[in-house]
């Protein structure tokens, strides 16, 4: 083995590492959201509801409060639940709280978890947001409207897209077996159509199907395309006709989309205007993304092209391929066995 192949080789495995531990450290932080849920329970009573995740510790379990024209009805209630601690507060609101601020108070810096916040009211209309770990406030919103739950839901639909890893690998994975621009667009589409068709049925419970299951095949799924990327081109049906993937798997996405529209809910009185712009801002992140994935990939190929000598190889497609393949395959089967251990009977 001469030493340019030891340089190469090296080279490939740094980058492995590398991913690896992107891969690790994305699952290693909690993946469960902060839940809130503010209810409306009379004309100037709310009920406030907050659940937190159980890796959190006790020194920097959040305190959740309401504008100040809200006074706390007797004390705080908390409790062990099965999947995290949780709190509940009454409130009087002789003012509507709308146009107010919620607010997220962690004693110390939060440990990166993001906040799913649902808001109530007494005649049925529906209030969803997701708080990125950044943000610790929340406007609480006016009366529904058409253009309000539109804006709302397209950017909870491009947030899902954007923090589901698993999608976007999975994405990623039907990018590169495509290739061509024409391949692409073909590929792309049939994941849309598929995952939209599902999204739609189970969130209007024509069709259900139980989450944990599904989800342990969406990280299957990923398993499947790392192998067909590490094995290369060749006479496959996925790489014949990546679409074929694209459609069937896609199925089982739009089942993964459905379970966090269920979590979030959709509007009372614009359920069409949601559910139309959760699935439209999902295709907006997903093109946003596919977009980026593109353009360095094509990147790629320049600096492939320009430079000679040994910076080439580290644009060269087979390590890349390999690279890519071996980690992300290794991540996805990870997924596989935590989320089957997750709702498998013990042994």
């Amino acid at each position: 083995m001469n030493a340019g192949t030891v340089w190469l080789r090296c080279r490939v495995l740094v980058l492995m590492l590398f991913l690896s531990g992107v891969g690790l450290t994305a699952q290693a932080h909690e993946s469960r959201p902060l839940y809130i849920e503010l209810n409306q329970t009379g004309p100037d009573r709310y009920q406030l509801h907050w659940k937190t995740p159980p890796s959190v510790p006790d020194r920097f379990m959040p305190a959740v409060s309401l504008p100040e024209t809200c006074s706390a009805v007797g004390q705080a209630v908390r409790f062990a639940g099965t999947d995290g601690i949780i709190q509940r507060q009454q409130f009087d609101c002789p003012a509507s709280p709308a146009g107010g601020v919620l607010r997220i108070d962690y004693p110390g810096p939060n440990p990166s978890i993001s906040a799913l916040v649902r808001y109530t009211t007494l005649n049925g209309e529906r209030h969803s947001t997701i708080l990125g770990p950044d943000r610790r406030e929340w406007l609480i919103p006016e009366g529904e409207s058409t253009g309000g739950v539109a804006r709302e839901y397209l950017l909870l639909g491009v947030e899902h897209i954007w923090a589901g890893i698993d999608h976007l690998l999975f994405l990623v994975g039907l990018l590169w077996i495509a290739g061509t621009w024409r391949r692409i667009l073909v590929t792309i589409t049939g994941f849309t159509i598929a995952h939209s068709l599902t999204l739609i049925l189970s969130a209007l419970n024509v069709v259900r199907l139980p989450i944990a299951p599904v989800e342990a095949v969406i990280a299957l799924s990923i398993v499947f395309l790392a192998t067909e990327i590490v094995k290369g081109p060749r006479d496959s049906l996925t790489w014949r006709r990546p679409i074929s993937v694209s459609c069937s798997f896609g199925l089982l996405h739009g089942f993964g989309f459905a379970a966090v529209l269920a979590e979030i809910g959709l509007p009372q009185t614009e359920l069409v205007t949601g559910l139309l712009f959760f699935n439209l801002g999902v295709e907006v992140g997903q093109v946003i993304f596919a977009g980026v994935v593109i353009g360095l990939m094509s990147g790629m190929r320049h600096y492939r092209r320009r430079f000679g000598g040994s910076f080439a190889y580290v644009f060269r497609p087979e390590p890349v391929r390999l690279a890519a393949g071996y980690v992300v395959g290794t991540v996805a089967a990870y997924w596989v066995v935590e989320r089957c251990v997750a709702f498998l009977p013990a042994v």
